[in-house]
């Protein structure tokens, strides 16, 4: 993966496409039937910009899709470096917030 996402401000694309691994055996987590969330807010700040809602795209390849033009305040703020939280809520009622961040760096648009 790249060191940091590349998104243009009040652009509603490129969908954000990630894999679910376990960091202990480097498998794919089964996310079918999760919730999931991407957390979004700027480096240094501790207010969210946006929650979006990821859609479990290939749940037993731990494959979920972020689309921004499901939460346009993402990328509506001032350009700058974000990161990013994914938080899943499995079936069974727990939670795990992954300990890596993602890294953006969001330019002005013309």
């Amino acid at each position: 993966m790249a060191d940091k996402i590349k998104l243009v401000r009040n652009d509603t694309r490129p969908a954000i496409v990630c894999t679910i691994t376990d960091d202990t055996t480097g498998s794919t987590v089964d996310i079918t039937g999760c919730t999931i969330n991407l957390f979004f807010r700027a480096v240094g700040s501790s207010t969210l910009q946006a929650t979006v809602l990821g859609s479990v795209t290939d749940g037993l390849n731990g494959q979920v899709t972020f689309y921004p033009s499901t939460a346009p305040e993402m990328l509506s703020g001032d350009a700058g470096d974000y990161e990013g939280e994914i938080q899943i809520l499995f079936t069974d009622g727990s939670t795990q917030t992954l300990y890596d961040t993602l890294k953006f760096k969001v330019r002005d648009d013309f």
